[in-house]
């Protein structure tokens, strides 16, 4: 910018002094001499011929600046037409406010003493969709296939596995209302394969508390300055109508069947909003500590009744539920205690008496779990566990025959003996983890009770 402007300066004078000369050109100063005035005259022409240079080259620089000024325009124009897109479009093509993830397992179970009845399967393929409408209002929504193939010749399933909008109140509260999971032990709000050590997931979060858990209703939820978060509402809940009082054979024959069968009272009866009896509804609440760095505490308790017969009177259902996590350093230990109980079922086994599968009054489940990272190097992890859990689908019965025993004995039609709604389970393993995304894993699990269940596991899981 500088050098335009001396520029002008020079021609302004040299404009000034070619005026003074095209005034009179024949005149000479006073004073001076015929060789000095036509010394000057030749100076004056060769300013004359610098000015004309100078004019040249102020005009390539006018050009010059027009030119780099139309230039950082449509540099301009461009920018903000890029900016706009973005806003509404970003690269994809999915808006801003859109929100996409996922996870996923695939498994192979080798049960030891029975190789028969090895299994591999894509156990499941989760897909979620959530959209935020604004600062204070999201849905989430997640969409399961499990099992492969979905149809009405397959086992596998199709199934809405949450769909719920959540609005913030204030900092200090929120509301949800839709589909959502309950806030129950370790792993049923954050039960991606890569959150949880072994291939499957514990019995303790599958059979006494339902995996995955899901209830529709509303619910008011939050957290405080102390490390507090809260969690409350009312739900749709089980239906003991549900419930199979005489199965002719035993609905689970491997630890694999169990998990998935229907075999323990919630599990058999949670509705999961699929047309859900909803005269009575159930309440929930649940609360957590996490002030301490590493440290997770907290408990949570669902009740509510329900009608396992038109002849039988309602019933109340309850689940509690107490948890701790304690993450120091490398290592990961971790505890579930869970009970439930159910009143009236004295009437019912009554009216069902002789059934092979009489209700239970009380279950529960507790387990204890140890981890340590042994190794890490960029980006790779590996973490060997050890697992011991305790489970009881029966801890009580009412309403049982003198004389009978509230589980079958003997052999059932394929010869095999009947299972036992209990046991206990050694689980040793590792999870060796790609990258926090991507998990390989390997277990063996014993089984004291049903030692036809224990099982060699290798899986890999993902989440993103």
């Amino acid at each position: 910018m500088k050098k335009p402007f001396a520029l002008s300066l020079i021609a302004a004078a040299l404009l000034a002094a070619g005026a003074a000369r095209a005034a009179d050109p024949a005149a000479k100063p006073a004073g001076v001499d015929a060789a000095t005035a036509q010394k000057l005259e030749q100076q004056i022409d060769l300013m004359q011929q610098q000015l004309e240079a100078l004019k040249a080259e102020l005009g390539q620089l006018r050009k010059q600046n027009e030119s780099l000024a139309a230039q950082q325009q449509q540099q301009a124009v461009q920018v903000q037409e890029v900016a706009a897109t973005a806003s509404a479009k970003p690269e994809g093509g999915i808006s801003p406010n859109l929100s996409l993830w996922g996870y996923g397992e695939i498994y192979y179970t080798h049960p030891v003493h029975q190789p028969e009845d090895t299994t591999a399967d894509l156990a499941r393929a989760v897909f979620g969709i959530g959209y935020r409408f604004d600062d204070r209002t999201v849905f989430n929504s997640e969409f399961e296939v499990e099992h492969a193939v979905s149809s009405a010749d397959d086992q596998g399933e199709f199934e809405v596995e949450q769909f719920y909008v959540d609005h913030q109140l204030a900092p200090w509260v929120s509301v949800k209302g839709g589909l959502f999971l309950m806030p129950f032990g370790l792993l049923n709000e954050h039960h991606e394969p890569t959150n949880y050590y072994g291939v499957q997931r514990n019995f303790v979060e599958t059979l006494i508390i339902p995996s995955t858990w899901r209830e529709g209703g509303f619910a008011f939820h939050g957290d405080t300055d102390i490390g507090l978060t809260w969690d409350t509402g009312l739900t749709t809940g089980v239906n003991l109508a549900n419930w199979s009082p005489n199965p002719e054979d035993p609905l689970y024959r491997t630890a694999l069947q169990l998990e998935n069968s229907g075999a323990a009272p919630l599990q058999a009866s949670h509705q999961e909003l699929q047309l859900a009896n909803a005269q009575h509804l159930f309440e929930y609440g649940s609360l957590n500590y996490k002030g301490v760095p590493g440290l997770l505490v907290g408990a949570a308790i669902s009740t509510g009744t329900s009608k396992a017969s038109a002849q039988t009177p309602d019933q109340r259902v309850t689940l509690w539920e107490t948890h701790a996590r304690w993450t120091p350093g490398a290592a990961d230990l971790s505890a579930v205690y869970a009970r439930g109980s159910i009143t009236g079922t004295a009437p019912y086994n009554t009216l069902n008496a002789g059934g092979s599968n009489p209700m239970p009054s009380k279950f529960y489940g507790y387990y204890l779990q140890g981890a340590y990272s042994v190794w890490r190097h960029n980006g790779y992890r590996l973490a060997p566990f050890v697992r011991w859990e305790r489970y009881d689908m029966g801890a009580g019965y009412e309403g049982i025959a003198p004389g009978f025993s509230p589980v079958p004995g003997g052999l059932a039609s394929d010869g095999r003996p009947w299972p036992q709604p209990y046991d206990r389970v050694w689980t040793y393993g590792a999870n060796f983890y790609l990258n926090p995304h991507v998990v390989l894993k390997a277990d063996y699990q014993s089984y004291q009770t049903n030692s036809d269940f224990t099982r060699f596991d290798l899986g890999l899981g993902l989440n993103f």
